[in-house]
């Protein structure tokens, strides 16, 4: 039972702190959609979409409207492309006009985002999976709603190493063709170690296949939520800290909670889970590098940050997980560069540089995210940060991620503007010594010992 102390109390923190569901995404498997025609796969996946998704937006509106709850994003995830479209695409180009198809689809029903354009190949590409992956720079140039994830390791099955230097090649690529637009397409696109199957967030969005026909999850956020609460206890011992953020992100959840919910019951399909994370916005004052500097950082990157944010990272997953029946996805605190105002000011500050935010990785809910580099960045330099990235995740088992964006024509020092929720970033420079002779070894990263638990 939810009390008018609570209805208040939310209402003050949905009004003067910023708080907000970050996304409604509908899970749908496209799996009985394969096809040997390539014309029928197009057909049964416009089909499935819109007719799942029709009400998804007009659903979330009328929540946020009877509850006064923001509903930033509705969104779609759907089973990785590579396994719908094995048996009809025998070209890129085939692949392309299933890009075109989720596009058109995501369109219809006024979806932002619609993720799963995506491979799984953290242990061996199938062609179809090759060819998908090597289809990924055009389908982002010819779409605007399509998100992109390639799986390339795991605790379990290792790093696939001929993966990641593909994937260097890619990111290069989609930056090349997307260069009108400052390289845009590489924000929509993510390299991913042990990705979870039920992630409500983009660009790593994709429904797994042991999941059921169509699910509701939803991404909470709420950044500005717990720097103010940390405010009220500024300067107390850890207790009481740690005790603070547990609370609110209790409070936080219960709200995801109750709209994940009402979501599922209007739409009559099954709940999930909810995402806990900590989501920072451009927006002033909704920004978890503000947090850590509230916990006693002058700017995000000083000695102590990695402690603040594993303590962050730890106290919002312990309050979250309370208050709701089912908790997945990333959940914890994300550190993308170019949406948190406060990372954007530690850079400028050169307080944060891409090593330290590597290092931060190691206790965060992702990893290196939506960090703008120099559009003459070697193809084995991106490969090699992605290595580093997916070796963290491995070893520590859990989820890691690479979001980075060459933008082409642009250098250290100069600025690249996004827009929304993507904001704008510094260009951050890159260790300018050569992986190329480790990156060009092929073959596999064997799973670490620990990995062996049957």
């Amino acid at each position: 039972m939810i009390n008018i102390f609570e209805v208040n109390e939310t209402n003050k923190m949905i009004e003067q702190e910023n708080l907000d569901v970050r996304t409604i995404t509908m899970g749908i498997s496209l799996l009985d959609c394969a096809d040997e025609n390539l014309e029928v796969v197009n057909q049964k996946i416009y089909k499935k979409i819109t007719s799942y998704a029709e009400k998804l937006v007009s659903t979330g509106k009328d929540i946020e409207t009877e509850y006064g709850i923001p509903i930033v994003n509705k969104r779609i995830s759907i089973t990785p492309i590579s396994l719908v479209g094995g048996a009809a695409c025998k070209t890129i180009e085939d692949y392309v006009t299933i890009a075109k198809t989720l596009d058109a689809a995501a369109k219809e029903v006024g979806v932002n985002f619609i993720g799963g354009y995506s491979a799984l190949v953290s242990k061996g590409m199938t062609p179809s999976d090759e060819l998908l992956i090597r289809s990924i720079p055009q389908a982002m140039a010819c779409t605007d709603r399509i998100c992109s994830s390639v799986v390339v390791g795991s605790t379990k099955t290792g790093i696939n190493m001929d993966a990641v230097k593909l994937m260097g090649e890619i990111i290069h690529d989609t930056a090349e063709l997307t260069k009108e637009n400052d390289s845009l397409g590489c924000a929509k696109l993510v390299v991913l170690c042990n990705a979870p199957d039920d992630n409500p967030f983009m660009a790593g969005a994709f429904h797994g296949v042991t999941e059921a026909d169509a699910i509701i999850n939803v991404g909470v956020s709420g950044p500005g939520v717990v720097k103010k609460a940390l405010e009220a206890v500024r300067g107390k011992d850890f207790e009481v800290l740690c005790e603070t953020i547990k609370k609110t992100a209790f409070k936080v959840t219960r709200v995801g909670q109750l709209v994940a919910q009402e979501a599922s019951k209007r739409l009559g399909i099954p709940f999930g889970i909810i995402d806990l994370s900590l989501a920072p916005t451009p927006a002033i004052g909704d920004s978890v590098a503000e947090i850590l500097m509230e916990i006693g950082l002058e700017y995000a990157g000083a000695p102590g940050t990695t402690a603040a944010l594993a303590l962050l990272n730890d106290q919002v997953k312990k309050g979250g997980v309370m208050a709701s029946s089912y908790v997945g996805g990333l959940s914890g605190a994300f550190i993308p560069v170019s949406e948190d105002q406060g990372m954007i000011d530690a850079v400028n500050a050169k307080a944060l540089t891409i090593e330290k935010l590597e290092a931060m990785t190691c206790v965060c809910s992702v990893g290196l995210d939506m960090i703008a580099i120099p559009g003459d960045t070697p193809t084995s330099t991106m490969s090699g940060i992605i290595a580093d990235e997916m070796a963290i995740g491995m070893v520590n088992q859990k989820t890691t991620a690479v979001r980075i964006i060459p933008v082409i024509g642009k250098g250290v020092g100069e600025t690249v503007e996004f827009g929304g929720l993507l904001g704008y970033a510094p260009i951050m420079p890159v260790n300018p010594y050569s992986c190329e002779a480790f990156v060009n070894r092929g073959g596999r990263i064997p799973a670490p010992i620990h990995s062996f638990k049957n």
